[in-house]
């Protein structure tokens, strides 16, 4: 398989960065090998966006990520996050340090506040800022931020984030409400996480036999791909979206690239948002 990914600007950085990127949340808790075999292949086929957390087996998926990645580091956009707990000035800088020594690596593209906790936005915003200053991180972003979080980040004057990291998948499509237009409109890239849903894909609304899953399948057909790819092209169908499914095995890994080439036509977009629906917006943004 040589397919390579489609690249997009992400966000305020301009860098193109590949739409579907790798994530890494509980690799750690697969083979290694196999795991780290993955996100090899992911690179060859032009996944190069990579993303990773501290919170993330407090390390174990950064080291794994620093295994698959050794010896190819500038072919990778490397993203990883701080818990709101170390969101202070010094405890920003700390995690960040301890991030890039787990990584192996003297730099991260993007560096993401993980969620909102009790420190001062206006601090951890200072300690990014501070760390891109130094070099130590290239950008700065935030995960699971609604619209009244991003302008309040607005309104402190440090600039915008790169991206806005946030749940999406067919069956949750709450940020199609408020966030994404405020990122479209201010040129922030969204980043999904869990594009697939929690859990195991086929979901119940998904599986085979339910309408969702007629839909997926009988598109599938029509594009010669699967459903999985099917609900990740959906995912993506907006220019200022990108995707980081996990794959700890090349044969998903592979499933995931192919989608990168999946367009899916109006018709059939039509059908897909007929079949998971945009529900009621939420009285706070969901997150997992």
């Amino acid at each position: 398989m040589t397919t390579q990914i489609p690249q997009r600007p992400f966000g305020t950085t301009g860098r193109p960065v590949a739409v579907i990127g790798q994530g890494s949340w509980k690799i750690e808790a697969a083979n290694r090998a196999a795991a780290i075999a993955a996100l090899r292949r992911g690179l060859d086929l032009g996944m190069t966006h990579i993303d990773t957390a501290e919170l993330y087996g407090y390390g174990k998926a950064e080291s794994l990520v620093a295994a698959a990645i050794a010896g190819r580091r500038d072919e990778v956009f490397l993203v990883s996050k701080v818990m709101p707990q170390n969101a202070s000035r010094k405890g920003v800088k700390l995690a960040c340090e301890r991030s890039l020594q787990f990584l192996k690596s003297d730099r991260l593209d993007c560096y993401l506040l993980h969620w909102r906790g009790s420190v001062p936005l206006a601090e951890t915003m200072a300690a990014l800022v501070a760390l891109q200053r130094e070099g130590k991180i290239l950008s700065w972003g935030v995960s699971n931020f609604d619209v009244d979080d991003l302008e309040e980040l607005q309104a402190l004057g440090a600039g915008l984030p790169a991206c806005n990291q946030v749940l999406y998948h067919l069956r949750e499509r709450a940020i199609e409400h408020g966030v994404i237009p405020w990122c479209v409109r201010q040129g922030v890239a969204v980043v999904a996480y869990t594009p697939f849903g929690p859990g195991p894909f086929p979901a119940p609304a998904t599986a085979p036999g339910s309408e969702g899953g007629r839909v997926l399948a009988d598109i599938a057909v029509a594009h010669r791909a699967t459903p999985r790819q099917v609900a990740l092209a959906f995912v993506i169908r907006q220019p200022a979206v990108f995707a980081i499914p996990k794959a700890s095995t090349v044969e998903h890994v592979e499933e995931n690239a192919a989608a990168g080439a999946l367009h899916l036509n109006a018709e059939q977009l039509r059908l897909l948002e007929a079949a998971f629906p945009l529900r009621q917006k939420p009285t706070s943004l969901p997150m997992i």
